[in-house]
Order: structure tokens, then sequence, then C-alpha cells
């Protein structure tokens, strides 16, 4: 299936090397005000060819909106919005249906599919795809920062390098967009973009966190069991190629704490009702309890390395050894970014549109 949501939904639609990539939005209110420029911003985030630590793959990512917006305004109609591929070399990808590739689709989409797939570049499992859960995202950010809602993702880890502190909200945001990392400490940014730098310059790759924060929710967004907060952000995470885990507040900690540590008790503080601590992420019984929203995504390394590795010729089943040429991040977590945090909004306006708070 290539959409995902019910009150909003995005369907994903293209593939990494043919004509284009993009997404088709239904749900958003009509009058909405939407900022073509803005997407455009945020397709700008995720975009390839940022020298040393990305891709060497150029593509402009320029925004074409093809129906749903009138003056600046939703029509209440479905939202179509698409970039076009530009900078595309499929030369390499052939020799993938045969010997597979370590870490990749290639081999159980070749038997999905009987080899009738769009392999170019990864084709519907590239990351690249991930352009149109931008789009859809950020038209869906805009309505809720109409509703005080607001979002921020993070770089908080790239290999073995750490943020070990946490940054307000308001200077991480400024910090984190002018950021090649996405990472809302500058001196820890440096780090992070060396550990990619030495991963690339020895012909490999590596991983990372994002951390996601959402403020502003009111308290009863979400709906029980599998409408949960949790259960639709983690479904959509899990939609981005790369990501191999999630964890909300506290996360698997909690499972070496006690319920008198791991409970978030109440208090008033500036005549609202809080917790003094967010060990629930701002999560409790699937729904929003007034905190913020926080929850953390683990990205593996990238799959497409220089480094000669092991597979198999699949039609004459015998060893093979592959050495990949192309175009690689040599880590996704940067461009991931702002994948995570729109993404995000879309399950957020979802569920609230859901719930009838917006």
């Amino acid at each position: 299936m290539n959409e995902f949501g019910t009150r909003y939904r995005i369907g994903i639609f293209g593939t990494s090397h043919g004509p284009c990539v993009g997404a088709r939005i239904d749900g958003c209110p009509a009058g909405s005000r939407i900022s073509e420029a803005l997407i455009q911003a945020e397709l700008d985030r995720r975009s390839p060819g940022k020298g040393a630590i990305s891709t060497s793959r150029m593509e402009r990512d320029k925004l074409e909106i093809i129906s749903g917006l009138r003056k600046g305004k939703a029509t209440g109609g479905p939202i179509v919005g698409l970039v076009r591929n530009v900078d595309t070399d499929s030369s390499a990808y052939d020799a993938f249906l045969r010997v597979p590739r370590p870490g990749h689709a290639d081999y159980p989409a070749t038997v999905k599919y009987g080899g009738h797939h769009d392999h170019r570049g990864g084709g519907q499992f590239s990351g690249r795809m991930t352009a149109g859960l931008v789009i859809g995202g950020a038209i869906a950010r805009q309505v809720l920062e109409k509703k005080g809602v607001s979002l921020l993702a993070q770089t908080v880890q790239i290999g073995k390098v750490v943020l070990k502190k946490d940054v307000p909200f308001s200077i991480a945001d400024r910090v984190v967009r002018a950021s090649a990392v996405g990472c809302a400490d500058r001196a820890t940014a440096e780090q992070m973009k060396q550990e990619i730098i030495r991963a690339h310059e020895e012909r490999d790759s590596v991983g990372g966190v994002i951390k996601c924060s959402v403020i502003g929710l009111p308290v009863g967004v979400g709906e029980p069991f599998f409408g949960s907060i949790e259960s639709l952000l983690s479904a959509m995470m899990f939609s981005i190629p790369g990501v191999k885990g999630i964890e909300f507040g506290s996360g698997f900690k909690c499972a070496s704490m006690r319920g008198s540590a791991h409970n978030d008790q109440y208090i008033i503080r500036n005549g609202k009702t809080v917790t003094k601590t967010n060990n629930a992420g701002g999560i409790l019984g699937g729904l929003s309890n007034g905190m913020p929203v926080e929850f953390r995504i683990a990205f593996k390394p990238t799959s497409s390395i220089a480094r000669p590795q092991m597979s198999v010729d699949i039609v004459n089943r015998k060893p093979v050894e592959l050495e990949i040429k192309g175009r690689h991040d040599p880590c996704i977590v940067p461009r991931a970014v702002p994948v995570v945090e729109n993404s995000a909004a879309a399950v957020i306006l979802d569920l609230m549109l859901q719930g009838g708070f917006a």
C-alpha cells in the first residue's frame, strides 16, 4: 500500500529513477493557507548534493503543485505535488537483479514481483520516495502551526558521536536548520560531520539516531489501542527507509526502572496540570497528556558501501564478490531529519482531525 492516514491521507507515487516522485494529499481542511515556499524550504532540507557527507547526486527538487491549492489556500480537493528526477544514472542497477546487494530490497523484491519491478536506484524502495512524505508533512505542519502545535527533529547521534545535552526547543530549532548534520549543538555537529567523513574515506557508512519533539499538542489527542499516537507514529516512522528502531520517552530504559521512578507525577505549573518528568514521552493510554511528545528513531548505516561484499548469483546459485558503484550517502541521518519531522506532522494532524481538534 502506498497510502497512509485516515482523515489526512498521504499517497506517494513515482520511483527513484522514473520521471518524478511526489504525493497526493487528501483531507487538508478547505481554506487552509498553504505556502508553497514553505513546502519548498522543507524539500531543500532533504535534497541531496551537500558535499562530502551526502550523495553527489544533484537534484534541485523544485516543487510543482498540480492541484488542490488556489490563491494560496487549500480547495478541499486532493493536493498533488511532485518533484522531477533529473540527475539519474541507472547504468549500474541491472546487475542487481541477478546479484542482489546486501542490505537492500533487491532480492525479496525480485522474488515478489518476478523481476518486473522498477529496480533503478532502488525504485519504490528508495529513500528518494521520502520527498513525497516531506511534501505531505510540510502541508500538515502549516495547518498545525496555526493550532499552536510545533515539531522539531534533530540528530542526537551519528555513529559513536552522541549529543549529551538538551538544547531548549527555541534555540535548537534555529541551530538544527543551519546545521549540515541537523544537530542542535555546533561542537557536537562538527564531530558528527567528521564521523561521516571518516566512514566515507574508509569506503564505509554509518548510522545514527534522530529525536523528534511535538509541543503544544492539546490533551486527549489520539485513539485507544490501534489508533494510539505511538501506534501510528511508529507505523509512519517504519515507512521511512533505513529505520530500525523507535522509542518514546524513556524508551527501553524503562525496563530497568521501578514504577516509583518511571511514573510522571502531576503538578500545577503556571495554572496548568503538567508532570514533573516526561518518561511517558507525552503519551498515556495512547493519548497526549499535555507534555511534549518525544520519540527517538534509530537509522541503520547506509546499505550501499564501496567495500567488496559477498552476495550470490541467484540464477547460477554461486557466490559472487560484489563491489557497489554509484552515488550514495555515507550517512542518511542528516537528510532524514526533515523526513522524520514532516512525516510526524502528517500523523499528528490526522489524529487531531479524527478527534475534532483541527
